[in-house]
């Protein structure tokens, strides 16, 4: 069936459901929803129950724009707007978009806007005939949420040109009689960086994660001129389990070489892929390096993204829904359940997961509705890589800084700017608040500071403990007034000069570029300063090389070789890592409803995806693979 007649038929089938009286004059597909254009938006707004009721029946999204006819001023509705939604909810700005009927509300507390089960929404749409949209107001101000929205709002009408094309896509119908689903590693698979893969049935094509690997110059980039992704405009979408760089990275290159599909993500992760992918073009610049895109690829990207929420069923292709969960590894990280055909196969992608409460994050999800086939992370996959529990980490974490801070020495982090950091701020800002350590600034250096100003725009994405102390109590820990970002070289400059006790957290996360450097070489030779891994060190990094014990540290400058004198104290403190470790990699098969058929492991190395691969067939009885680069697997 072509796609007018679906919309055709689609629209008679709404009409017929709608109550006496109420009447729509077009419906079009953008994107995953379908879009019911009405002259009576105040009659939708009266029955919330309708557009419920149209979603289940038709089992597909549906958002109720007004026709632009019948909305109200923007200067009235500003008014009426205030005088429906409570004064503590601190609106902060608005943004109307007469093209698609909407009224954006920036507020500090998006909830007493939302109101009980979405009745103040309702109430402001039978005011002002206007579709009201809420987001959150940054509370630590983040120039990378306010560009973004800037440049979507800006872009609206090309936006909703690309999301009209996309949702005639997915709608487009199945033709093939033949059912079969294909996975194809492109990257990722027994190593770590550069992970990419392509599930692939008779009708679609979508690409999970598009990464690059940091560490290589040789193999930077996934296979992605192989027959199963080339030519890349033959593929339907584009998933993101999550925003570190292995693995969106190298998506803005997608779009230079034309493909023209969509990116889904949660909104955190679309964020942070914007932040990091701008900040690996900046850093390639700087070392000399051909960045393999530019910022406008990068913006491409953000035209063609759409967020999804956890627990958000979606349809991405004729015969492809796809639901985000929580993967518990950084913000927004999402285990991808893929639901293919009419019940034919269920896939999950679990992307770097952790299978366990953490400061910031629940555990990840493993229950879902149907699921044969797993394809899981394997970085500590090995039978020996056991991480000692987080309890335990931050114990020593906080022995490590006391004993450092009695000495009146300086304690110094490097840290990856998205995940680490905030884990152990969190852990900071609670022995100071407690008074378990000393009460000294807590400096913040190079994207950190951005980062945790993302996080703090979405507490919705943090966990339970995290999000009742938000908004039930009104505290939040990343606004505490111990954390000082460093926002200048004088600042900088400032605090190395002074040398007081603190502690600072700083890029980059294994010492290979960043303000990291520039502290490393002011405290290095004081045997009362402390240097503390909490991160991964890879091979090859300065990180690494003070880990081995290096006592003559050459670093080169603008002026030569310098050679640093290494007398501080080195701590190494493993337990924050994002990723699961063996035993919690093999609780989440074990422990997973519904048990799965077959297992594939990547993400790894190669001795740690076998290692994990074959102790799951062993301990549950189950088929299963460590899948290799270039190679395909059918699931059915």
């Amino acid at each position: 069936m072509a796609v007018e007649e679906v919309l055709s038929d689609l629209k008679k089938k709404i009409e017929e459901r709608l109550p006496d009286g109420t009447t729509i004059s077009n419906v079009e597909f953008e994107g995953p929803q379908l879009v019911v254009y009405t002259e009576e938006p105040k009659k939708f707004a009266d029955n919330g129950n309708i557009v419920r009721n149209l979603a289940k029946a038709l089992r597909t999204r549906i958002v109720v724009r007004p026709d632009p006819k019948v909305l109200m001023p923007p200067e009235e509705s500003i008014r009426k707007i205030e005088e429906t939604v409570p004064s503590e909810s601190v609106v902060s700005n608005y943004h109307f978009d007469p093209d698609v009927g909407e009224v954006i509300i920036e507020a500090e507390k998006p909830g007493l806007v939302i109101g009980k089960h979405g009745e103040t929404l309702r109430e402001i749409t039978k005011k002002i005939g206007w579709t009201p949209r809420v987001v959150r107001t940054p509370p630590i101000k983040s120039r990378t949420v306010k560009n973004i929205r800037e440049f979507m709002r800006t872009n609206h009408k090309e936006r909703k040109e690309i999301l009209k094309a996309v949702g005639r896509k997915i709608h487009r119908g199945c033709t093939s009689r033949d059912q079969w689903v294909r996975i194809t590693s492109l990257g990722g698979a027994r190593e770590v960086g550069r992970s990419c893969f392509i599930v692939s049935t008779p009708e679609s094509r979508i690409m999970i994660d598009c990464g690059v690997n940091v560490a290589s110059d040789d193999d930077m980039s996934p296979y992605l001129y192989v027959p199963e992704a080339f030519p890349i405009n033959q593929i339907d979408a584009v998933v993101l389990t999550h925003a570190h760089l292995d693995h969106q990275g190298l998506v803005p290159l997608l779009y230079k070489y034309g493909f023209e599909g969509p990116v889904y993500c949660t909104p955190p992760t679309r964020d942070l892929m914007a932040l990091l992918q701008l900040d690996f073009i900046d850093v390639a610049a700087k070392e000399g390096k051909r960045p393999p895109y530019s910022s406008a690829d990068v913006r491409e990207v953000l035209k063609h993204t759409i967020v999804l929420d956890y627990e958000e069923v979606t349809d991405i292709a004729p015969d492809i829904k796809l639901t985000f969960h929580n993967a518990g590894h950084i913000l927004g990280s999402a285990v991808s359940h893929f639901h293919i055909g009419d019940g034919l196969h269920n896939v999950v992608f679990t992307g770097d997961f952790k299978f366990e409460k953490t400061r910031l994050f629940d555990a990840a999800v493993n229950k879902f509705p149907r699921v044969e086939s797993v394809v899981m992370e394997s970085t500590y996959g090995s039978s020996n890589a056991i991480q000692p529990s987080l309890a335990e980490a931050e114990s020593n974490l906080k022995t490590v800084i006391k004993e450092t801070l009695s000495k009146n020495g300086v304690v110094l982090i490097p840290a990856f700017a998205v995940g680490r950091s905030q884990e152990v701020m969190i852990v900071i800002e609670d022995a100071i608040r407690k008074g378990e350590i000393p009460n000294v600034p807590v400096y913040l250096d190079g994207m950190i500071w951005e980062a945790t100003a993302i996080h703090a725009t979405y507490p919705e994405y943090l966990n339970n403990d995290l999000r009742r102390l938000i908004f039930q109590k009104g505290e939040n820990p990343f606004l505490a007034e111990c954390f000082q970002p460093v926002d200048s070289n004088e600042l900088r400059q400032k605090i190395i000069e002074e040398s007081q006790p603190c502690v600072i957290l700083s890029t980059s996360g294994m010492m290979n570029a960043g303000p990291v450097i520039e502290y490393f070489k002011a405290f290095a030779d004081n045997e009362n300063n402390t240097l503390v891994f909490v991160g991964y060190q890879a091979d090859g990094t300065l990180g690494r090389r003070i880990q081995k014990g290096w006592k003559e540290i050459p670093l080169s400058t603008s002026n030569g070789t310098l050679v640093i004198s290494m007398n501080m104290r080195v701590e190494v403190i493993d337990g924050f890592s994002g990723h699961s470790d063996r035993r919690q990699l093999m609780d989440y098969i074990k422990k997973m409803k519904p048990r799965p058929e077959r297992v594939y492991t990547e993400h790894g190395d190669e001795r740690s995806c076998l290692d994990l691969a074959s102790s799951i067939h062993k301990k549950n009885k189950l088929e299963t693979r460590a899948l290799t680069n270039l190679e395909t697997v059918r699931l059915v």
